[in-house]
């Protein structure tokens, strides 16, 4: 009986942290909400603590979501400064959500997962170039898990699991690291004095893209 009382307590409290505050709700409907968001820079100072912040999860259903899941799209997908996928801290929003290009799909369409995870990781790896919208000016070669598992909920809250491998593996974890404040360059550094064997160099070799 305490159980419940306890978790009927909780239940307002859980469902209240999975909305925007009012702080998160004036950025996402600042200046022109049909315009894309100011992606955050990581030599700002400010800008970076955001970066290197873990994100929460956010209720699928939650009042403004569509406005900043539509700009972040507008962001990701610019003509000039655009890239292949984007997380909501680059955008000033410490919540779990992504935009990434499905190159593994027929029109290698751009597709948005909320709250996604990643609950699984082959031991095969591929080591390839990535860069950043938020890092200006840097690239680097990055060992990636070649297969990854995620959990992740779609715009209606329903909840889905996918396998995933090759470049758009690279592009989830990519950004799902994002999630967790963990930044490419971080994922240098702790790659710096590990060693790696090639099994087959063709998979150790990636096209130049922005996340």
């Amino acid at each position: 009986m305490k159980k419940i009382i306890m978790l009927l307590i909780l239940f307002p409290f859980l469902a209240f942290a999975q909305k925007f505050d009012k702080h998160e709700k004036k950025l996402i409907k600042s200046g022109d909400i049909n315009q894309r968001l100011y992606v955050i820079q990581s030599d700002v100072e400010s800008e970076l603590q955001i970066l290197k912040s873990v994100s929460k999860d956010i209720n699928p259903k939650a009042r403004d979501l569509d406005i900043l899941i539509n700009r972040m799209y507008l962001a990701v997908t610019h003509p000039i400064d655009g890239g292949v996928g984007i997380a909501a801290p680059q955008v000033g929003i410490n919540r779990n959500i992504i935009w990434v290009q499905r190159f593994d799909k027929v029109g290698e369409p751009f597709e948005v997962y909320i709250n996604p995870k990643i609950v699984w990781t082959s031991k095969l790896m591929r080591k390839g170039s990535e860069g950043c919208l938020s890092i200006p000016n840097e690239r680097g070669s990055v060992q990636r898990y070649y297969t990854i598992e995620i959990e992740y909920q779609d715009r209606k809250g329903k909840k889905h699991s996918e396998i995933i491998e090759g470049f758009t593996a690279v592009i989830f974890q990519h950004e799902i690291d994002h999630l967790n404040g963990v930044l490419f360059t971080d994922r240098l550094k702790e790659q710096e004095n590990k060693l790696f064997q090639f099994i087959n160099n063709e998979l150790g070799i990636i096209s130049a893209q922005n996340f």
